[in-house]
Order: C-alpha cells, then sequence, then structure tokens
C-alpha cells in the first residue's frame, strides 16, 4: 500500500504526512455490526478486512482508558496530528506528559457515551471487558477495541515502519503473533537504509516530473529507480552507490 506525501521545494521542505495504517471491515455498512450477528472472529469464520491509511490530522479521535495499552495506541497516534481526548481516571506518566505539553486532552473520569460526540475514530482500551463493549455498541464511527476483533470495524494492524515507507500486516485478528514474526523478517529485509533512499528517491522523482517531458520516458525512468534490481542494489552496496546509478540514470534520459 502506498501513501501520498505532500509534494515540496527544497527551500519550503514539508514534512511528509504520517497516515494512521487500519483494516476496515466494510461489510454491510461502516457501522460495527451487532456482535450476536456471528460476524468477524467471534462468529467462528475469518471476515476480510479493508487495508487503508487513515489520514487523522486535526480528526477528533477518543482513547477511552490511560493504561499502558491505552498508552502505546496514543504514541502512534499522535505521529498523525489527531485531535486526542482521553478518557480515564488515571493516566500513564508519558499520557501525562502529552497532556502537559498540550498534545493530548485528559477527561479524568469514566466513560460516558457522551464523549464520543463528534469523533472521527474511537479506541477502547481499558481492563474492563464491560466497558469495552459499551464503548464498541456506543461509537457512531470507526471503532477498535484491543484485543477484540468481533467488536471492532477496524483492526489495527502489525507494521513495518521506514520513514516515509509503511508496510502492514494483518492476519484478519487471526494470529497477531504471527504478524509480529512476519514484521520482524521484513525489518531485516527493509532496513533503515531505505529511509534516507526514499528521501532522495522523492527529490529525483519530483525534478523528473518537472524536467522529463517525454511521458513514456518519464513513467520508464520511475520505475527504474524503484525496481527490483535498485532494491537489491540498495541492500548489497549501499545508498550511496545505489544513489548515484539513480543520477546517472536521470541524466542519460534528460539529455536524450
Amino acid at each position: 500500500m502506498k501513501r501520498k506525501e505532500p509534494v515540496s521545494n527544497s527551500s519550503n521542505p514539508v514534512a511528509p504526512k504520517v497516515y494512521y495504517p487500519a483494516f476496515l471491515n466494510l461489510k454491510g455498512t461502516p457501522i460495527l455490526p451487532s456482535p450476536s450477528r456471528g460476524e468477524g472472529l467471534g462468529g467462528g469464520g475469518t471476515h476480510v478486512f479493508y487495508p487503508a491509511f487513515l489520514n487523522l490530522e486535526g480528526k477528533r479521535t477518543v482513547v477511552v482508558g490511560g493504561g499502558e495499552v491505552a498508552e502505546r495506541k496514543i504514541l502512534a497516534l499522535l505521529k498523525t496530528g489527531a485531535d486526542i481526548t482521553v478518557i480515564s481516571p488515571e493516566i500513564t506518566k508519558k499520557i501525562a506528559k502529552g497532556k502537559n505539553k498540550g498534545k493530548i486532552k485528559h477527561i479524568c473520569r469514566r466513560y460516558r457515551k457522551s464523549d464520543l460526540k463528534n469523533a472521527f475514530l474511537v479506541i477502547a482500551a481499558t481492563d474492563s471487558p464491560f466497558i469495552n463493549e459499551r464503548v464498541s455498541k456506543d461509537a457512531p464511527c470507526l471503532v477498535n477495541v484491543v484485543d477484540t476483533p468481533r467488536l471492532c470495524n477496524f483492526i489495527v494492524p502489525s507494521t513495518v515502519n521506514r520513514g516515509p515507507l509503511c508496510i502492514a500486516i494483518s492476519t484478519s485478528g487471526i494470529s497477531p503473533a504471527f504478524s509480529r514474526s512476519i514484521r520482524k523478517e521484513l525489518e531485516k529485509l527493509y532496513g533503515p537504509e531505505f529511509v534516507n533512499y526514499l528521501k532522495s528517491l522523492k527529490k529525483i522523482r519530483t525534478k523528473a516530473m518537472k524536467m522529463i517531458c517525454d511521458k513514456k520516458k518519464r513513467g520508464e525512468f520511475l520505475k527504474a529507480i524503484a525496481s527490483e534490481k535498485m532494491i537489491e542494489m540498495l541492500r548489497t552496496e549501499g545508498k550511496r552507490e545505489t544513489k548515484r546509478v539513480a543520477v546517472d540514470l536521470f541524466r542519460k534520459i534528460k539529455v536524450t
């Protein structure tokens, strides 16, 4: 899955927008189906989820719960620019730190249905199955209940993050442990060297879009610099050599 990035120039660089990876349950309606219908994993079957990257920037996002699990969810959400509200009588030190910096709103009490008003996305991460199920039923929007796929209309995949590259892995809730195993393999396959190469790739692509007028040649060039051959070169010969080859290829196509 690809994530869009805003195009920037060198004099006014723009940080790439961070999207939130999610696998959506779109069966019937975007609103959570009743668990009693036997859909999803709770009904003995495997639901097919739709992979997406959500733009949460400025959108009201409610996290019910203030413990370590909620903390992990909040730390991921903070990267997206979401408007985060935490509902919990108690919160961890890291959540409190975010609150003190003005990055998180904290309502220090137990959950109420009215807390979900105008929410775009909700995460239930309390230690009470009863409260989590209440949140699931009350939510008129995207809702995730941690470790309970049958109460979710979206699930959060395991991810490999390399700067602007994000690879999402999911077993549709069957085995998070298996997803983590695949993630570890992919982390080795796509190492830290991809971060800087993708930054270089972005600059080269921006130049190509402006300076290679022939549409066919431009398309061939863009495919070439993102080919399996270039990826393998990045792994075996490193970022500098791979970038040099990409720049040389750009010059040749630009001249011809």
